[in-house]
Parts: C-alpha cells; structure tokens; sequence
C-alpha cells in the first residue's frame, strides 16, 4: 500500500480519498478549507497537514483534484506547493479541470525533479466519485501512466492513457464539447415534446430504444422534466471547462460553433441565477418563455 498525499476534498476529491483510505492506503489530506479536512479525517482516519507542502513530503504519490488553473499552480508551486517537498521518483496524479498548458508545465517541473507526472481529469460526475465508476482521460509519458494506472482503479471503471502530456485535458476539453451539445439538443427535444402537450413519459419510452439513446437521455430525461437540477457538473464549471475548449480551439486552428453558442446558452442560465446547478440547467432557458 502506498503513502499518498491528497489535496482538494470537494465533492469529487472527498470520495475519491475515500475510496482510497478503503483501499488500504495511508492517506495524509488537505484541503484549503480545513474543516473539510478535519471532517474527512474523522471519517476515514489518516491525517491532516496544513499545507500542500506539508502533505507531500514523504509521500509516494501526490494526488490533486482543485478547481482551476490558480489553484493547481498554488496547490503545486506556490510558496507552500507540493512541488517544493515532492521526493524523487514520486507520482504525481492531477485530477482537476485545467488547461493543457498547465498540465504539459507540470509535467516539465516533474521531470525536472525526477517525479513522474500524470493529468488525469475525470467524467462521470459526483456520481461516479462516490461510487467509483470515473472514467479518466490521461496524458503522460507510457513510465508515468503505468505507475498510476493501479492507484487510479480504486476508483475509476474506465482509464485511458490518451498521450503525451497534456493530452488527457485535451481529451476533457473534446468530451465537455460533445456533452454540451448533446443537453442542449436534449433541452430542446423536452421543449418540443411539452409545446406539443405530448406525454413525456411515453416519448421517453420511444426515443430511448433507437438513435436517440445515450447516457444523458437515460439518466436526465426524468429530472430535467421535473426540473430537479441538483446532479453532475455545475453550469459555472461547464463554462469554465467550455471556455478552456474554446480556447483550444482556437490554438489548435480548429472551430466550435455549437459549443461556442451553447456556452452563451450556459450564460444565459447564469444571468437567470442558476449557475450552481448542474449543467442541465439548460432547460430553464425554456421554462422562462
């Protein structure tokens, strides 16, 4: 079993860490708001350190899953960053949503240090956090993947080394794309079916057995309907993770119409005051009208 180092316990990162200590791994956590740290702890034991720094030092493997590319730089390189007590031939295991350019920086200071690095944001929603069922996309050298691939099972069904490093927030940024086209037309198709006083239950029923079908249609259709918003992924994380698409678009010479307009749509709940429900939220667009 490994000594791990844990840093950001949210609603992704404290189920994760979970799954972990459950696993049978010495866990030392931190977490900005030390309450939550306090908390995870009394639950699941281990220890609590106050810093990055702090709880990286000794440790094995260091395990991020922060907010943004702000947080990630502090939580890694700031003053009391993790980078600054890492060991030599450590792992280093980044779980949050930032951009490619940072992770392919990390993983130059990683090298640099001789510690090996792996971005690896996550799909699958706090659901698939608490259940251990996430699905990762990551980039890493081949050496660094297969270090991370066994610590990673404990709660994640499907892992795939996409590339190089960097290329697993590339392959976030792809899937959040597909995503948000696929609510918006999801939000529309519940608005057609309302405008046209159809029975919800019975067009559910026809469209989920042909071309229709996919996961968000299976698990949202009912609580979209019955305008429960309070799963997955929030709208400003959804923007946030849509802009850093945009973005890479934009250096890779590639276009985004729909997501670029569905992002606007996002905005729109925003304004309306719904940015921390989850992204679909969308419908509310059409409950207005």
């Amino acid at each position: 079993m490994a000594r791990i180092a844990f840093i950001g316990l949210g609603v992704m990162g404290a189920p994760i860490a979970g799954h972990l200590a459950r696993a049978g791994h010495q866990l030392t956590v931190h977490n900005r708001t030390a309450a939550k740290a306090e908390a995870w702890v009394a639950a699941f034991g281990g220890q609590q350190a106050g810093s990055p720094a702090e709880a990286a030092a000794g440790a094995e493997v260091i395990i991020t899953c922060v907010g943004d590319d702000f947080d990630l730089q502090d939580a890694t390189m700031g003053a009391s960053g993790a980078f600054r007590s890492m060991v030599r031939d450590a792992l280093f295991i980044d779980h949050s949503a930032v951009s490619a350019r940072l992770a392919r920086q990390l993983a130059v200071e990683g090298r640099d240090r001789g510690v090996r690095v792996v971005d690896a944001p996550m799909s699958g929603g706090q659901a698939g956090a608490v259940k251990g069922q996430l699905s990762l996309m990551c980039g890493g050298t081949k050496a660094a993947f297969a270090a991370a691939e066994p610590i990673m099972r404990a709660y994640a069904a499907r892992i795939v080394h996409i590339g190089r490093p960097g290329a697993g927030q590339q392959a976030k940024r792809i899937d959040r794309v597909a995503t948000a086209g696929i609510i918006q037309g999801l939000a529309e198709a519940i608005a057609l079916a309302r405008a046209a006083d159809l029975d919800l239950d019975r067009v559910f029923e026809a469209m989920s057995g042909g071309a229709a079908s996919s996961w968000f249609l299976e698990n949202r259709w009912e609580t979209m309907t019955r305008g429960d918003y309070d799963f997955g992924m929030a709208v400003d994380l959804m923007r946030k993770e849509l802009a850093l698409a945009i973005d890479e678009a934009r250096v890779a010479g590639a276009t985004l119409p729909v997501a670029a307009l569905v992002d606007q749509f996002y905005g729109d709940v925003q304004a309306m005051g719904y940015g921390h429900d989850d992204n679909t939220a969308l419908l509310r667009r059409f409950d207005r009208k």
